[in-house]
């Protein structure tokens, strides 16, 4: 039987120095770990025949669909701040296109084996980034936050080497509107190749950004993206942990889960990543990051710019003009999300010093980020600091501010703060557990995070880690 999707390849088409067409490699016994039902109906995609044995046998690159093209891209990226000019799909496969009720996104194996790109490594996923990926890019389309998906998962019945032990291998089929990176733009920039700049350009123009007219249209429209999406990380205490230039997607989605992680104990300085032994992608870090990014996207859009803008001082100050907008952009999503979490429905500038003021307290009495903000609508909020007494300086403020807003803050503040994320301990205790062949705790934290402001005041999974279950460090993978 031949597995056969909806495939319109529009990356595909582009010149062969975009990508390398590769086959993914066979694996020795597929095995199903889950299939995203809702997702896969969502895309008007066939659950059951993704749960088949071909849809198990395509998610592990034993089966290629017809209509795919698998192929990796290429791309160069700035990681840690060092220049790297070709990177490009080491481990990941895109399949092709579908234009779904979703619109167009793109299907890509993870983990699928060996490519040009691999610099010598194996092109594998061992099960645990697999696991942590599909729960946490899940768990921030739950809440809101723009990201890929996890669409399906296999074992491949092959073990993986990391650190010396072997260890189950798996693959992730994953949706993004697409997988065109800031660094994709340098590949191309340090190459001086602008005639596909600018094919790139116009392409990511016509799938993400239609109404920009130009260059610096796009660039102000990524911007823009990459401003708020940000902020909505920083509202949740997430910390992407590798905030490399080729992983930001010019989408504006969440891109490569790797040492990702959410904060348990708010600390501005938080880092969880195993490869960040300098702090560089902390938590507090990540907005100021974000614009290094952006700002090296606005270098490879220059000799664009500068056509349409009539020199290269003009395009200069345009593009820097365009990377500066990030701040008032950022500023007032940041001002938006923490006043929403409040309880506020029109929160303004003049409600800074409020906000900063509880995450000061925050920071220095070691309270919980997800569970203080969740208390404020459930009246206990308090119990996650130290010294009570810290916000109880802090809650009169804040009493009166409410006062002169609309009722119904606790319902407000319900429907923003999340009660139940994918803590470190429970994604590892998850993936632990599946290693060993139970993956049960998988399945059932999956489903708890597809529902994250629901759950009732006693459950578990809200619970903050005992000193002994905390996570310090999480690791890529690769």
């Amino acid at each position: 039987m031949t597995l056969t999707l909806p495939f319109d390849n529009s990356y595909a088409r582009l010149p062969i120095r975009f990508h390398v067409r590769q086959a993914p490699t066979p694996v020795k016994a597929p095995g199903r770990i889950a299939v995203n039902v809702g997702l896969a109906r969502a895309l008007d995609l066939d659950p059951e025949a993704l749960a088949s044995a071909d849809g198990v046998a395509m998610v592990a690159g034993n089966l290629v669909p017809g209509g795919a093209e698998p192929l990796a891209q290429a791309y160069a990226g700035h990681q840690f701040g060092g220049w790297s000019p070709r990177l490009g799909d080491g481990r990941a496969l895109l399949l092709g296109e579908i234009v779904s009720p979703l619109g167009r996104v793109d299907l890509q194996l993870k983990g699928s084996g060996p490519t040009p790109f691999s610099r010598r490594g194996d092109g594998r996923a061992w099960l645990g980034p697999v696991l942590r990926e599909y729960l946490v890019s899940e768990a921030m389309a739950a809440l809101g936050v723009p990201t890929t998906r996890a669409l399906a998962a296999a074992t491949t019945g092959e073990s993986v080497i990391r650190d010396g032990r072997a260890l189950p291998g798996a693959v992730l089929l994953r949706v993004a509107a697409s997988h065109i990176r800031v660094g994709t733009f340098q590949f191309f920039a340090a190459r001086q190749d602008t005639e596909a700049l600018q094919l790139l350009t116009d392409h990511v123009i016509a799938r993400h950004y239609p109404v920009a007219d130009g260059p610096l249209a796009l660039l102000d429209a990524v911007v823009a993206a990459q401003a708020r999406l940000i902020a909505e990380w920083m509202a949740l205490g997430f910390i992407h942990g590798v905030m490399n230039t080729d992983n930001m997607a010019v989408s504006g989605e969440t891109i490569d889960y790797g040492p990702c992680a959410f904060m348990d104990e708010y600390h501005p300085d938080t880092v969880f990543s195993s490869i960040d032994s300098q702090g560089r992608y902390a938590y507090a870090n990540q907005p100021q990051i974000a614009v290094w990014n952006l700002a090296q996207l606005a270098s490879c859009l220059l000799p664009l710019i500068a056509g349409s803008e009539g020199s290269e001082a003009a395009a200069v100050e345009v593009a820097t003009a365009a990377i500066h907008r990030f701040a008032e952009i950022y500023q007032a999503a940041w001002i938006a999300k923490f006043g929403a979490k409040l309880g506020l429905t029109t929160p303004t500038e003049s409600d800074r010093p409020l906000i900063e003021a509880l995450l000061t307290r925050m920071a220095v009495e070691r309270a919980d980020f997800t569970r203080t903000f969740r208390g404020l609508a459930e009246g206990r909020a308090r119990d996650e600091f130290l010294d009570p007494a810290a916000f109880d300086t802090w809650a009169p403020g804040w009493q009166s501010r409410l006062a002169q807003d609309a009722p119904g803050a606790e319902a407000r503040m319900a429907g923003v703060n999340p009660a139940i994320i994918p803590r470190n301990h429970r994604v590892e205790e998850a993936i632990v557990a599946a290693t060993a062949g139970d993956f049960a705790p998988f399945h059932a934290l999956n489903a708890a995070l597809a529902a994250p402001y629901d759950a009732a005041q006693d459950d578990p999974l809200r619970a903050a880690p005992w000193p002994e279950q905390r996570v310090q460090r999480t690791y890529c993978g690769t």
